[in-house]
Order: C-alpha cells, then sequence, then structure tokens
C-alpha cells in the first residue's frame, strides 16, 4: 500500500492486530467478572493500553493531523472489542482544546454504539465531560439526551457534566438535569446521577449540600449513598435521615 493509500479503517485495522496479539486471554476472561453482559475482551491492562495509544496518536498526528486522528478513532469505537472503544478514547484523550463542535456531534453519536457502561464511561468521562467543561455552551446538548429512551444517553447526560462540577461550574445545568433523572428507575442512570452529584458535593459544598437536603425526600437511595460518599460523616447522616 501506497502512502496515499493508507486510510484511517487501514490504521485501525492495524491497531485491532495490536489489540488480538498483545492482549491476555486470562486476563480477558477476569474481566467477564465486572459485567453482567458478555464482553468480548483483548485482557489489556488499563494503564498499559493508554500508554500505547498514546504512541499511536503522537506519530498518527505527527505525520497526518488530529482529524485522522478522529477518523482512526471512529473507527475503532464501531467494533465490538472492549479494547478497540477503549483505545479510541484514549486516542483522544486529552485533546479538547483542539476538538471542534463537528467532532463532539460525532462523538455524541457513539453513544448509540455502546455495550456496557465500561466503554460508556471512557466515551462519557474522557471525551465528552472535557468538552462540555471547556466548551459550557456545549452542555445544553445533555438535556436531550435525558430524555432519551437509550439508558447510555442519560447516563451519558450525568457523566458529560462531571468535569465541569469539578470546576464548580454549570451548577444551574446540574440540578435542572437532576430534576429530570430524579425519578428514573434505570441503575445505571441512577449510578451516573449520584457519580454527578457526588462530585459537585465534594467541589461546591456549598451550594450542592443544601440542593441534596431538598431533594432527599424524592431522591431513591442509591443516588443519595453515592452523592454522599465524599461528605463529612454528620452531613452525610443528615442527608440519608430523609426526616
Amino acid at each position: 500500500m501506497t502512502e496515499r493509500e493508507i486510510t484511517p479503517a487501514y490504521i485501525a485495522d492495524h491497531i485491532r492486530r495490536v489489540l488480538k496479539d498483545g492482549g491476555s486471554a486470562p486476563h480477558a476472561k477476569e474481566v467477564q467478572w465486572f459485567f453482567k453482559e458478555e464482553i468480548k475482551s483483548r485482557g489489556w491492562r488499563t494503564a498499559e493500553l493508554r500508554k500505547v495509544a498514546v504512541r499511536f496518536r503522537r506519530s498518527i498526528a505527527a505525520e497526518r493531523g488530529l482529524p485522522f486522528v478522529v477518523q482512526v478513532a471512529d473507527q475503532l469505537f464501531s467494533g465490538r472489542v472492549l479494547e478497540e472503544r477503549v483505545f479510541a478514547v484514549f486516542l483522544l484523550e486529552g485533546q479538547t482544546g483542539k476538538l471542534t463542535r463537528q467532532d463532539f456531534a460525532l462523538f455524541a453519536s457513539w453513544i448509540d454504539r455502546i455495550t456496557s457502561w465500561a466503554d460508556h464511561d471512557a466515551l462519557a468521562h474522557y471525551v465528552l465531560s472535557p468538552m462540555v467543561s471547556a466548551q459550557p455552551g456545549w452542555a445544553s446538548q445533555v438535556f436531550r439526551w435525558a430524555k432519551s429512551k437509550n439508558r447510555w444517553r442519560r447516563r451519558a447526560a450525568c457523566v458529560a457534566l462531571i468535569r465541569g462540577a469539578r470546576q464548580k461550574q454549570l451548577f444551574p445545568e446540574i440540578t435542572r438535569l437532576t430534576e429530570m433523572l430524579l425519578a428514573d428507575e434505570d441503575d445505571m442512570v441512577q449510578k451516573g446521577l449520584g457519580w454527578l452529584l457526588r462530585e459537585a458535593a465534594k467541589y461546591d459544598p456549598k451550594r450542592t449540600v443544601p440542593y441534596l437536603m431538598k431533594i432527599r425526600a424524592r431522591a431513591p437511595r442509591l443516588v443519595l449513598r453515592t452523592a454522599c460518599e465524599t461528605l463529612p460523616a454528620a452531613t452525610k447522616t443528615k442527608i440519608l435521615a430523609r426526616s
């Protein structure tokens, strides 16, 4: 293949071979214990997977630019193997300032390809959430996701606001989203909402604790327990008392 014929699909296929050849079958079996659904895994450790992805990103970006990297990631996130999807995320991690609204729309469309909490949280936490934090105007997208029948879109709405919560940003958006999802019965959505509120409570307790007190009678126990995890014991007890 000539230099001109090298395509994102070709590079993605090469990465797939690297992941297959470098994986661990015993660890792949261990990975399955973390999931209810059946997962196809190559058995890579996260730290090593990230290192390899960073090397590939630097090489590809130097030769062909970041837009080409995005195309390679798009190819990989279309696969069924867990490490391929996480590798796609690691190709993009830390590139928030160089990515565009068009890229954000592309990554948001990947939510419909999600098969487990692992590839969901990788995408939402390491790509979508940093982009929303860097461009708070994009946060309005989460309210559309919150109305979706797709559980992963509703969970993504929560996780996408986490980086903003850590920066003491987007509190009105956080409370609005909470009101939209507080009655959601899906445990994955409840865990995502609890995670968001936990980060808000940790980094912005002056506003978040009074809000938790306000919603404690209506909030699912799982959401409240998760939201209170980093709070002082006395505050946690008061919120969980519901009285």
